[in-house]
């Protein structure tokens, strides 16, 4: 059998030097030293920090999450583009990404309905946050259709979604400490670009001639943003898609829109499109021609990637296309964190290509 196997350099084959065996001898008592108080461990987690796996059931609370966190967490959305939280039942992989999270962030106020035994489950053996638990009750708005329960769609006031990324952060600071002051720093810069964004709807809003400032809606996911921003909100359905809308609900809205002349509504991303068209129809029997003003994102966020896809994105395109449809006017120019913002989105203009002729061949002298 050959014993001269390598070890730190040295053959056994040969005979070693005295102090270079000290040296072995002190480093391998050290390994083992460090083994046995946990330290490998340590420096090994020191150096290859694993993020936080996060997983929210809203698209909303996905970005919110990703907005703060940076790098120090690994995001996963639930429910993303086009999704009815109202209606979504989780999947086997939901449950499996759930079970697998560091942290669980929810809406609660019974969006997420159909996924409250999973959610409940879930608390038993994961850190589960119900990110609107901070926002003051009597802020919530209480239709009177939702007997007894909240309305959940706060994310369409931006004020008060601000304490809901107040939540996300401290959620993300009670499981992960270290990133203390990176969660604080990223979320005070947030929170200022959510004031841009606030101030700019209003303003936005305001423009529309007063007796335009009426929107009209699938269902009622906007009552807390016609509340923020001076509109009055109308819808075929009640706050959740989860009931049909009767004829009678359609036939009453189209007296509304015919009595008071209202130019334009709108459909939702995230609802299917058939009671506006039922709407539009009924006022053209009335003699009334009402035009769809665009498709607002209601329950969920645009397509990943764009604008749209984020939270402050969506607030923005929903403002700016109700401000338009409506009769109002955008303003000049957007605030100076909020147009930083959304220019990461904006593709640059491709530059035109000019063709240059060749040089003329040089004539020959006869």
């Amino acid at each position: 059998m050959n014993e001269s196997m390598t070890v730190v350099g040295l053959q056994t084959g040969s005979p070693p030097r005295r102090g270079v065996l000290r040296a072995v001898a002190m480093m391998l008592a050290g390994v083992v030293s460090l083994a046995a108080c946990g330290g490998i461990e340590t420096i090994a987690i020191a150096g290859e920090r694993e993020p936080l796996k996060v997983v929210a059931t809203i698209g909303m609370l996905g970005d919110a999450a990703r907005q703060i966190a940076g790098d120090r967490a690994n995001v996963t959305s639930l429910m993303n583009e086009g999704v009815d939280p109202h209606t979504y039942k989780p999947t086997p992989g939901d449950v499996r990404a759930m079970s697998g999270a560091d942290v669980i962030l929810y809406n609660g106020l019974h969006l997420e309905g159909r996924m409250a035994d999973v959610i409940v489950r879930m608390a038993g053996r994961r850190s589960v946050v119900r990110a609107t638990e901070t926002i003051d009750e009597s802020l919530l708005r209480e239709p009177a259709e939702f007997a007894g329960h909240f309305d959940p769609h706060v994310w369409f006031d931006v004020s008060l979604w601000k304490s809901v990324v107040g939540r996300v952060r401290d959620a993300l600071i009670e499981k992960d400490p270290a990133g203390k002051e990176a969660y604080a720093l990223a979320a005070s810069e947030y929170l200022l670009l959510l004031d841009e964004l606030h101030a700019y709807a209003k303003a936005s809003i305001a423009s529309i001639p007063e007796k335009n400032r009426v929107l009209v809606t699938a269902h009622d996911a906007f009552g807390y943003f016609g509340r923020a921003y001076g509109l009055e909100v109308l819808a075929i359905q009640g706050i959740s898609t989860d009931s049909e809308a009767s004829l009678q609900d359609i036939n009453a809205l189209v007296d509304t829109l015919v009595a008071r002349k209202v130019p334009a509504v709108f459909i939702e991303s995230s609802v299917p499109r058939k009671t506006i068209d039922a709407l539009i129809e009924g006022c053209k029997g009335r003699g009334h021609t009402v035009r769809v003003g665009g498709e607002l994102f209601s329950d969920a966020l645009g397509r990943k990637g764009t604008a749209a896809g984020t939270y402050v994105g969506m607030v923005l395109h929903n403002v700016e296309a109700v401000t338009r449809a409506l009769g109002g006017t955008i303003p000049d120019a957007r605030p100076l964190r909020l147009s930083a913002y959304m220019a990461r989105f904006e593709t640059p203009p491709t530059p035109t290509r000019v063709n240059t002729p060749a040089p003329a061949a040089p004539s020959e002298k006869p």
